[in-house]
């Protein structure tokens, strides 16, 4: 089987306006699209194309292609790169990517507001204790020695208005300051760790690979994990796809569940396997792929999680009405 997946793309805003201008695809992707091609009867590999985020748990997708987890399933996976949920959500609404792998926040966010998107499955997991695998991260010498220091301050995230500013601003509330003085600047994960070095930015919000190289370096430290302090175990990624698309093509949204599923049971169990695709997958260096704390690599959807954390979308106004978790979740 043919293995595909794209080179990170730089920058954000290139990210962005190539797939919201991506609007020739139909909307359950079977216009000509990849998507439409079942080959389930002739015993071919039905293609579908998958969004993911240039971060180090994405890997688990390219270890599932490599292990023929998906080929079992009767599947071809496509691999493309996004700066973020929010930023996929064009091209999985107009079928130019069938599937993504994304903050659940966004396609929350995105259902709330109208857009037609369902969670397939869940993916990956934040920790409820110990070290956990996104951070804010600040000078040494800073003198910012809790989330409450970050009010006045700059913070950098990857998207404005996601579970990065969600967390840090309910993280900072519960350390007694006032969430509406906290500041935040949006840049790619990439190049948070330069911004930070020439004081363009006080805080960098990260995940892995850019979480373990930043605390590596004795100019910087860790402030805390924001996830882990305001809702243990969040899910930091979700599998989703459009309803057209989930309506139209419910054998091949069944098999990629099942893929997905195994792929991830998989994962967990194979951390040091995971590892092993990041130097070709992510061009990592070998030595810093194979330190790498992991996330929680979970096919199960965290509805109870997911709610609570729809209660801080309403309370910071990112939505006027709770999500209904259940409701935009394939069956």
């Amino acid at each position: 089987m043919k293995r595909h997946f794209s080179k990170v793309l730089a920058g954000g805003a290139i990210i962005a306006l190539a797939l919201t201008g991506c609007g020739s695809g139909s909307p359950s992707g079977t216009g000509g699209g990849a998507a439409g091609e079942s080959g389930a009867a002739s015993g071919d590999l039905t293609k579908v194309t998958v969004g993911v985020l240039s971060i180090a748990p994405s890997g688990a997708m390219q270890y599932g292609i490599e292990e023929g987890i998906f080929e079992k399933h009767g599947l071809e996976l496509e691999l493309q790169t996004g700066q973020g949920g929010a930023a996929m959500l064009p091209a999985v609404s107009t079928g130019t990517m069938n599937f993504a792998v994304g903050n659940p926040l966004s396609v929350m966010t995105a259902a709330n507001k109208g857009l037609d998107m369902k969670i397939v499955s869940g993916y990956s997991n934040s920790r409820a204790e110990g070290e956990d695998n996104n951070a804010v991260i600040v000078k040494a010498d800073s003198g910012i020695e809790d989330f409450a220091d970050l009010a006045g301050k700059t913070t950098a995230v990857n998207t404005l208005k996601t579970q990065g500013d969600l967390t840090i601003m309910e993280s900072a509330a519960m350390d007694g300051a006032d969430p509406s003085k906290l500041n935040f600047s949006e840049m790619p994960f990439p190049d948070m760790e330069a911004q930070l070095e020439r004081g363009n930015v006080d805080a960098i919000w990260v995940p892995e690979p850019f979480q373990s190289r930043a605390l590596s370096n004795d100019a910087y430290k860790l402030l805390g994990y924001p996830n882990q302090k305001t809702l243990p175990g969040l899910p930091t990624m979700v599998t989703f796809t459009s309803g057209s698309y989930a309506e139209q093509n419910p054998e091949i949204v069944a098999d990629f569940k099942a893929a997905v599923t195994e792929t991830l049971t998989a994962a967990e169990a194979d951390t040091d396997g995971v590892r092993a695709v990041l130097p070709e997958f992510m061009g990592m260096p070998e030595e810093v792929a194979k330190n790498l704390k992991m996330e929680e690599f979970d096919a199960e959807v965290r509805t109870e999680v997911l709610n609570d954390m729809g209660e801080l979308m309403v309370k910071y106004e990112y939505v006027d009405s709770a999500p209904d978790v259940a409701a935009m979740t394939v069956q």
